[in-house]
């Protein structure tokens, strides 16, 4: 084995182990904290047809890797939607997207990742799953880097956006974001584009979160220029350096694998959609 593949794979194993956080510490609600319990290591959001509800990290972050185990609304949850993201503030904000769609029972979720680069989004893809995510909980994981960004479920990778500034196409780098969960009603779009409709009668929805783990640069303390600037060196923290900056051999084949088997939509592809394609699906 080579030197490089055993640097990779100390690093990987560094990487997976995370920064678990209590929740309490390092979130707060964002809105409807009715609808929001902790209890130990879990915490349940509510939805009902009075209210849904969020939380959000106390501060924001400038790449690393976030992480949480969640497990989805279980029976009928059409209608409904599940938020795991990473988000800036303001109308030019940068974004990364985990939304669970809600499905009748039997019919499998969809699980939505988007990415949004200075107020900019519409680069969706929906992949489907290989397990029930309303049986027990799996892991859904952010990585974020100076080269790109990688959405994993369970660590095997769904979607990668590489950074291609070089192309002209903008990359998120240089807005820390906050760490957000939330339980929301979405029936005008989230099943089947809005055809379906959420079933109050099978309310509360509930699902739970736990097992929060956070590694990367904070942007808190008083001077966040310097902080920023902290932050944004190439190679001075673990996740920048030079054998995480792409996927290494196994999790090219489990990303194939996945790309083969379990997308469904891909934004890139669409073309009723788009007359004129986003310049990255282009490269």
């Amino acid at each position: 084995m080579s030197s490089s593949v055993i640097v990779f794979l100390i690093l990987s194993m560094l990487l997976n182990t995370g920064a678990s956080v209590n929740f309490t510490d390092v979130f707060e609600s964002s809105w409807a904290p009715d609808h929001i319990a902790v209890v130990g290591d879990q915490v349940t959001l509510t939805l009902d047809n009075a209210s849904g509800c969020g939380f959000k990290s106390k501060i924001k972050y400038l790449f690393g890797k976030a992480s949480a185990q969640i497990k989805l609304v279980e029976g009928d949850s059409a209608g409904t939607v599940i938020a795991f993201y990473m988000s800036s503030e303001g109308a030019n904000h940068d974004e990364l997207d985990f939304e669970f769609l809600g499905n009748v029972s039997g019919e499998p979720y969809l699980v939505q990742t988007n990415v949004y680069v200075n107020g900019t989004g519409d680069r969706e893809q929906r992949h489907s799953l290989w397990f029930d995510p309303t049986a027990d909980f799996h892991t859904y994981s952010f990585f974020w880097n100076h080269h790109s960004i990688i959405f994993s479920v369970d660590e095997i990778p769904i979607r990668v956006f590489k950074n291609k500034e070089h192309k002209g196409i903008a990359y998120p780098k240089n807005q820390g974001m906050g760490i957000y969960g939330s339980l929301w009603n979405a029936d005008d779009w989230a099943t089947q584009g809005g055809r379906v409709k959420t079933n109050w009668s099978h309310s509360p929805f509930v699902t739970t979160f736990r097992s929060f783990e956070i590694d990367a640069c904070d942007l808190s303390g008083e001077d966040t220029i310097a902080a920023g600037a902290k932050c944004g060196k190439i190679a001075h923290f673990l996740w920048d350096k030079p054998a995480m900056n792409g996927l290494e051999k196994s999790k090219k084949r489990q990303f194939k694998m996945v790309q083969s088997k379990y997308l469904v939509y891909d934004y890139c592809k669409d073309t009723a959609r788009f007359t004129q394609m986003p310049i990255e699906c282009l490269h």
